[in-house]
């Protein structure tokens, strides 16, 4: 099932493959979106784009079974941004009002497993963007981290861990530098 309109299809990469794999467009009317990859590919998997949302020169990946990546309305996602969920049970979600600069990059898994003792020691986790969140550009957001509604990411950080709602980080590794803030798109 492929939801995209002729033009979306023609602008964009689109591979789904697998089984039971799904993209869900709450408007493909209001969608914009050029020259992006995307690759489902695995079982039971959900891509689900919101109202209003743009989304330019991307790749969006999601690669296992029983991931999910949301992106909420009235969302944007730069140039060059790169979202990936993979493995088994992994979501990545993006709130609703939410803006990723150039060169985002949100990775719920360390892209290959490490194996010790024949045991994974670096399993995937979720990512949660809650809303009105501004990721600036060539921001690394790794698995397992949350960031609060209303809060700023600083250019160039790696965010490993959670931060809090109404709050600046920055830095590599990203610390709380600010809190109380309110942000305008």
């Amino acid at each position: 099932m492929n939801p995209f309109t002729m033009m979306q299809k023609l602008q964009n990469k689109i591979k789904v493959k697998g089984f039971n794999n799904r993209v869900l467009l709450d408007n493909k009317k209001s969608l914009k979106i050029k020259n992006t990859k995307i690759l489902i590919k695995g079982t039971n998997n959900t891509l689900h784009i919101g109202n209003n949302v743009n989304i330019r020169d991307s790749f969006i990946e999601i690669v296992g079974d029983n991931c999910n990546i949301t992106i909420g309305q009235n969302s944007i996602i730069g140039r060059d941004c790169y979202l990936s969920a993979k493995e088994t049970n992994i979501e990545l979600n993006i709130g609703d009002n939410c803006m990723l600069s150039r060169s985002a990059k949100l990775m719920t898994s360390d892209g290959h497993p490490i194996y010790q003792n024949s045991e994974i020691i670096n399993q995937a986790k979720n990512i949660t963007i809650n809303n009105n969140v501004w990721i600036a550009d060539n921001v690394t957001i790794l698995k397992g981290v949350e960031i609060g509604s209303n809060s700023v990411v600083g250019i160039d950080s790696v965010l490993t861990k959670s931060i809090p709602q109404h709050s600046i980080a920055a830095g590599n590794p990203a610390k709380v530098i600010k809190q109380g803030i309110k942000w305008k798109h």
